[in-house]
């Protein structure tokens, strides 16, 4: 399956899809790990994106595209994908209809995790990164067992820019006024999977797989029931 999962910052889409791609052995293919590897690696497109991240605005489009369409053209997607983090404009979505449909590939799920912003705002605020090797922690749901100090390697913990409260609220409002509409044009297009973002891991993986499984099986049969 060609996949897409959306969701605002904090909503856990990341972990989801992670575990989705494991679910369906496909590649999973996230924009905010590229761009910050180019900033980590002192690359011109990182040092383009870096400003704009550390704000939590996004990057613009043309760079975003640039990404993902090189991404899609050099690899062979036979089994599938998942997009993380793109697209999150209307245009980067009309972009990428383009790039798929000259290969005769189309969209078959848009996976949409759904959770308030009060509570998004704890989940930001409480992350911590590891200096080192970036392995990532959060205060109240999985602390380090020293204060500070990275388990895995013994790093430094940091908290990131845009996960502090001033970003998050900027992040959250981008959000809401330039990605929301992204969701509405997948709505109008029938492919919007919306998901209760509230509860542990498994049972929200749980319900993006009764979405996406449930919604495969029909279509082989070439309708669904009601």
């Amino acid at each position: 399956m060609n996949l897409i999962i959306m969701g605002p910052p904090g909503s856990g889409k990341g972990t989801q899809g992670k575990l989705i791609a494991e679910k369906y052995h496909i590649p999973q293919i996230s924009t905010g790990d590229i761009l910050r590897e180019a900033v980590s690696n002192g690359l011109a497109l990182g040092l383009k994106a870096r400003a704009y991240m550390a704000r939590g605005e996004l990057v613009p489009d043309e760079v975003v595209i640039g990404i993902i369409e090189d991404r899609l053209m050099q690899r062979n997607y036979e089994k599938g994908f998942l997009l993380d983090g793109f697209p999150r404009t209307v245009a980067q979505a009309e972009a990428l209809q383009r790039m798929l449909g000259s290969r005769g590939l189309t969209v078959d799920h848009v996976i949409n995790i759904e959770i308030e912003a009060k509570e998004l705002i704890s989940r930001l605020r409480g992350r911590r990164t590891c200096s080192r090797c970036g392995v990532m922690y959060h205060l109240l749901f999985n602390p380090p067992k020293k204060d500070g100090i990275c388990d895995t390697c013994g790093g430094s913990l940091y908290q990131r820019d845009d996960d502090k409260e001033e970003t998050i609220k900027s992040r959250l409002d981008i959000y809401s006024q330039q990605t929301r509409p992204v969701i509405q044009y997948y709505a109008s297009q029938g492919l919007l999977r919306s998901i209760d973002g509230v509860g542990n891991i498994g049972d929200i993986f749980h319900r993006i797989l009764e979405k996406t499984e449930y919604r495969e099986t029909y279509a082989k049969r070439g309708s669904y029931p009601g």
